[in-house]
């Protein structure tokens, strides 16, 4: 039954003004649970100098929260079940407001990680309960709006995060890189109540699947952990890494036995009997694990090679999110009146494209050469998040929306860490091996030596020189063979997405539960 069906008048459906203001509301809590991601990236040296710790222990402070927040993601649809979506949404938003306060004033390496697996715990549910509750604020016929609204803040936040990072740092101190999240989580979960508690649903007094609970802590936490701890423990070389691979397999192996089997489960993966939303799902997989590697690799590079700071970087990556909040609207209208599905393709498609090509980038490139195959590339995403969305959303049953959702955000960020894991390894790897080559066909007859030689140049500058040129292609060489990875690992997932069939229904907006 719908959910606007006992609502008395005076708590009638927003309208107007009041509608957008809601909506930008609950676009904010997406934005700051999204940014939070990213924007220690670059922060990580000046926290570990002014605590007097080690880069290594630095890293946790971006380990804690994307552990705890990938935690509570699939939680989101029995959260809102047992508790009330927009109870959630206010109270994980003035939570993670409190939070980002402790991470701020924090003066030990202990109390900054407490303070950032709090705040992911807190964050998690932002990012499905804002795609649900847009959903269920705007009227059907908007529903597109409401996506792509959500959809440019999943699309800028990341990019956005290491460049406002590395302004604060610079400019500020480290702490501000968690203040700045304080008065919108505050004041916009205050906001958000007063204007949308009047959308709140009936509650499921369902009981706690705690066995669940417990085995999705310990397969999705060491798992998080091998991921991001595996490069630098030089992966299933460590017994530590072997031990999380290890617990991570049998604790996911156990929790799908578990909640397949379980009555009242912690995380529905009933959705997935749905094929349209699993072939959705696997297309975003694909897609978005590609995309974000992209965007991983493209700072290393800038940064570690091409002698680009961090604000720098971050502002070229930045012109990737610029044409999208542009075309956002377009998407959304489109996906109205067309097939998804051809939207998907051609979004999914053009992100290959635009990939491909970068595959042919050198060491001598300007900012601008670098800038416009990013800006270009970003046309692509409205085309691929906002009518995928309404693919898979639109594929499940109205009382599972909460689920399904909460599972895409879920698989989203858990593709988006495998992505940078593989994409940061294989680019060193490629970058060894690239050398090894080159470094047997550099100056085989000699006579870039001896021209060295005769001008004058001490032999030890001569191989510092050959080194420098050796290892420069290489970098070159890995970054482009990977650009070629991705590509054609996009193509695959634009194609992937014809296996999904046409949505059983439009995302009805006054029904999400």
């Amino acid at each position: 039954m719908s959910a606007q069906t006992h609502l008395p008048k005076a708590d009638a459906p927003l309208e107007g003004g009041m509608l957008w203001l809601a909506a930008l509301l609950l676009a904010a809590g997406n934005f700051i649970a999204v940014l939070n991601m990213t924007v220690t990236n670059v922060a990580v040296p000046t926290i570990s100098g002014a605590l007097g710790i080690s880069s290594s222990q630095g890293t946790w402070v971006i380990t804690s929260y994307s552990v705890a927040e990938a935690i509570t993601v699939p939680l989101t649809g029995w959260l809102a079940g047992r508790y009330g979506s927009v109870r959630v949404f206010c109270i994980s938003m003035a939570l993670f407001g409190v939070f980002s306060t402790m991470a701020g004033l924090s003066n030990s390496l202990g109390m900054l990680l407490l303070a950032r697996v709090l705040q992911g715990l807190s964050g998690g549910p932002l990012m499905p309960l804002s795609q649900t509750l847009l959903l269920r604020i705007f009227p059907r016929e908007k529903a597109a709006a409401a996506t792509a609204l959500w959809a440019m803040t999943t699309m800028v936040a990341p990019v956005t995060g290491p460049i406002v990072g590395g302004i604060l740092c610079d400019r500020a101190s480290w702490g501000w890189v968690f203040f700045m999240n304080v008065p919108i989580a505050l004041c916009g979960g205050w906001m958000a109540w007063q204007l949308i508690k009047r959308y709140e649903t009936a509650l499921l007094r369902a009981p706690i699947d705690k066995i669940g609970m417990v085995l999705l802590v310990v397969w999705v936490a060491a798992l998080q952990i091998m991921l991001d701890e595996g490069k630098d423990k030089d992966w299933f070389s460590s017994s530590y890494i072997v031990t999380l691979a290890i617990v991570a397999l049998i604790g996911f192996a156990a929790f799908m036995i578990w909640e397949l089997t379980e009555r009242h489960p912690v995380v529905d993966l009933r959705v997935f009997r749905h094929r349209g939303y699993s072939m959705s799902l696997l297309t975003l997989v694909l897609a978005f694990g590609a995309f974000f590697g992209i965007n991983v690799l493209t700072p290393l590079w800038l940064q570690q090679f091409m002698g680009y700071t961090a604000t720098w970087s971050g502002m070229t990556v930045a012109w990737g999110g610029v044409l999208s909040v542009f075309l956002a609207p377009v998407a959304a209208i489109l996906t109205e009146k067309k097939d998804s599905r051809m939207l998907v393709f051609i979004g999914v498609g053009w992100l290959a494209m635009a990939t491909l090509w970068r595959t042919f980038a050198n060491t001598d490139m300007t900012y601008w050469q670098v800038s416009i195959p990013l800006l270009v590339m970003g046309a692509g995403m409205p085309f691929f998040f906002v009518p995928l969305t309404s693919v898979a959303l639109g594929s499940v049953e109205e009382a599972e929306t909460n689920s399904a959702a909460g599972l895409m955000n879920f698989l989203r960020t858990l593709a988006g860490a495998i992505a940078t894991s593989l994409v940061s390894t294989a680019w060193e790897d490629k970058i060894k091996f690239n050398y090894a080559e080159l470094a047997e066909k550099l100056d085989q007859s000699g006579s870039t030596l001896g021209a060295m030689l005769q001008s004058g140049m001490p032999m030890n500058v001569i191989r510092e020189t050959l080194s420098y040129l050796n290892t420069s292609q290489a970098v070159m060489l890995a970054t482009n063979q990977l650009f070629m990875l991705l590509a054609a690992i996009l193509g695959i997932a634009a194609l992937s997405i014809w296996l999904a069939p046409r949505a059983t229904r439009a995302v009805d907006t006054s029904s999400v539960h």
